[in-house]
């Protein structure tokens, strides 16, 4: 395909000119005299190979040549100007695609959240959403194909990621329904030595797998685990078919199902963090307005609870 060597300026005066259809007028809306004017149309004319314009005393007209171009020729520029405006608004951060991987879990307390005041701010940006456990969003991080993680337990040696805290929670036991310790408010940990446990694998999320390991061993015990479930929805049914016992994040209470109870847990001694996740490097303006959404929804949820506190008089821990 040709691929003309066509200057904007010729262009722009060809449009100008076909609308005006009058030298003196074009070139004062142009800004610029009339022989400058004449001569670029005469350019574009010898590259097209057609005279455009029909010369009269006083007027001109568009030749059929003309009138083919001058479509072709709005269309060119409006595109040029549609994507500056465009290429303005990326490098502003106020539109473009921002790539986002999240753990599942999050799905059921911070994410829809940050997801809707991000997208209220910035209403042409593009959210490409992925659904990770934490180990393959670092990966993904570190090939570029995500922006943003939003996982579990990030890792504390990483030199080229950034992290920020969105969530602290407690772990709660979850039990089939018909389970002895089910009747109980509080379930203490060693009262689960003797139950099978389901547990995502230590590969898709090491810390937090070490996290309930350590609960138990903790408790005195080590846990036998029976089943493995890389998303907690699995666990959870697994739980609920009496497969086993599990230790999760306290969110994960969210999930509603009929056979399945969650009991808060003693010692009551362990948090699990969940945490934004970025390159540090990434110039990306977009990276850094939803750094300023979580760092905002952050504060709100802190400012939130120290209200509820100094109304209630009591001392919580963070959760």
């Amino acid at each position: 395909m040709e691929r003309p060597e066509l200057p904007l300026a010729q262009l722009h005066a060809f449009v100008v000119l076909a609308e005006e259809l009058h030298f003196g007028h074009a070139a004062t809306r142009l800004g610029i005299a009339q022989p400058p004017l004449s001569q670029q149309i005469r350019r574009l004319e010898d590259k097209v190979g057609h005279p455009l314009f029909g010369r009269h005393p006083g007027r001109v007209t568009l030749t059929p040549a003309g009138r083919e171009l001058l479509p072709a020729a709005r269309r060119a520029l409006t595109t040029l100007v549609d994507g500056l405006t465009a290429a303005r608004e990326v490098g502003s951060g106020n539109a473009g695609r921002l790539r986002i991987g999240f753990a599942a879990s999050l799905a059921l307390t911070v994410l829809p959240g940050l997801l809707r005041t991000f997208a209220e701010r910035f209403p042409d940006v593009r959210l490409d959403i992925h659904e990770m456990t934490t180990a393959p969003q670092l990966a993904a991080l570190h090939d570029r194909t995500i922006d943003v993680g939003l996982l579990r337990e990030p890792p504390a040696d990483d030199p080229e990621l950034g992290f920020e805290t969105v969530l602290t929670e407690p772990f709660v036991a979850v039990l089939p329904s018909a389970h002895p310790v089910a009747s109980q408010r509080v379930a203490r940990v060693g009262q689960l030595a003797d139950s099978p446990f389901v547990l995502l694998p230590r590969a898709v999320g090491p810390r937090l797998h070490d996290q309930i390991i350590g609960l138990c061993t903790a408790a005195g015990f080590t846990p036998r685990v029976a089943q493995h479930a890389v998303e907690w929805q699995t666990v959870c049914a697994l739980v609920e078919a009496g497969l086993g016992v599990s230790l999760a994040p306290e969110g994960i209470r969210r999930i509603r199902l009929k056979g399945v109870a969650f009991r808060r847990i003693t010692p009551d001694t362990t948090r699990t963090r969940a945490a934004a996740a970025w390159r540090k490097k990434d110039p990306n303006p977009l990276v850094a307005h939803f750094l300023a959404t979580v760092a905002g929804s952050t504060t709100k949820t802190t400012n939130t609870t120290n209200t509820t506190k100094a109304k209630t008089g009591t001392t919580t821990k963070a959760s």
